[in-house]
């Protein structure tokens, strides 16, 4: 039977993860470099899963099959609600296709984000980013830097 369009997108979405981790993350890894991304497999289970409605047990399914186990040592998670954060984007640059949803899809997207953050609290942190740029940058460091020691 056909996969639904849901389905054929988180599978998309994670083949083009495979691909990244492939020629970009295994690499620098091998090579003893640290790698910093903007968004990884938790922007996965937080837009496809809270926001759109895929199921999470599948999406863990496709995450250990793609990634087999590697996850980053740490996530920061910037949280705001989704008002303040559309308020933002808006002062930035013209909206997209995600930023065009309405506030009910981010408030499950944020949801997603903060399960995903509950569920393995060691590697993901919380940092509050509706506090001043000063104070989000000084929980950042202390959060960090203990990792450059």
């Amino acid at each position: 039977h056909a996969l639904p369009a849901l389905a054929i997108a988180a599978v998309l979405m994670f083949a083009a993860r495979r691909e990244h981790l492939d020629k970009v993350i295994a690499p620098a890894l091998a090579a003893g470099q640290w790698v910093i991304c903007d968004r990884f497999t938790d922007a996965t289970f937080a837009y496809q899963g809270s926001g759109r409605g895929a199921d999470w047990a599948r999406l863990a399914i496709l995450e250990q099959w793609v990634q087999d186990g590697l996850q980053p040592d740490l996530t920061l998670l910037f949280d705001v609600a989704p008002e303040v954060g559309r308020q933002r984007a808006g002062r930035v640059k013209a909206p997209d296709r995600f930023e065009r949803e309405q506030d009910a899809f981010f408030e499950r997207v944020r949801e997603g984000y903060l399960r995903r953050a509950r569920e393995d609290a060691l590697r993901m942190r919380v940092i509050d980013a509706v506090a001043s740029i000063a104070d989000i940058h000084r929980r950042m460091l202390e959060i960090v830097e203990p990792l450059c020691r």
